[in-house]
């Protein structure tokens, strides 16, 4: 799906389907760091303007998911609390730093992992459809977002190709690389899989 190399695992749907109070709790956390990564991606990069504004509706757009999210939670009587250790996240940053610095701004792999970031939440939310296909509300819910996360994922690679002066094909080859990176996260996670989240 969009630039993913590796599927999710079906164990997932399952472990989902067992611990669906804490597939909401990982969202919320996810939504939260959404928003939070795209509007320090815009403090760190000013100057274009373009690049502001499309984060800073897409942040708005999250802390909005956020908000959705803690309305299902609250209606089911489920705590936030703090958000766990993010090994998926931290692993993909990892990798990001270890591609080759061929002169590609720092800015355009930023912007490439969230894309794949992004990817990885369509699929799931994908997949998550069927697991609430009895609860309307949240079937709606996941539907929307499996349309947002790919918009969301255009936008950042669009982003980059603006970053890397419109060169489309130092794009795909390192979002390709970022892909396969993270197809190996999370083959890896999946093996020490103890709950079920968003994107590990």
């Amino acid at each position: 799906m969009l630039c993913l190399t590796t599927p999710t695992d079906p164990e997932w749907v399952a472990l989902a389907a067992r611990d669906l109070e804490g597939v909401l709790v990982d969202h919320a956390h996810c939504e939260m760091k959404a928003a939070s990564h795209a509007l320090s991606l815009v403090a760190r990069h000013p100057t274009s303007l373009k690049l502001v504004k499309a984060l800073t509706a897409l942040a708005r757009e999250e802390l909005d998911h956020f908000d959705r999210v803690v309305d299902f939670l609250s209606s089911r009587g489920i705590d936030l609390g703090h958000p766990p250790v993010d090994e998926y996240a931290a692993e993909l940053r990892l990798a990001c730093k270890a591609l080759p610095r061929d002169g590609t701004p720092l800015l355009v792999d930023r912007l490439l992992a969230a894309a794949v970031i992004e990817a990885r939440s369509c699929e799931r939310f994908k997949l998550l459809q069927g697991v609430v296909e009895k609860d309307d509300a949240l079937r709606e819910f996941y539907e929307e977002l499996f349309a947002c996360e790919a918009r969301h994922f255009r936008t950042y690679r669009d982003l980059a190709l603006e970053a890397a002066l419109g060169d489309d094909a130092l794009v795909t080859r390192r979002l390709e690389a970022l892909a396969e990176a993270e197809g190996r996260i999370v083959q890896g996670l999946a093996k020490k899989a103890v709950r079920s989240t968003i994107h590990g």
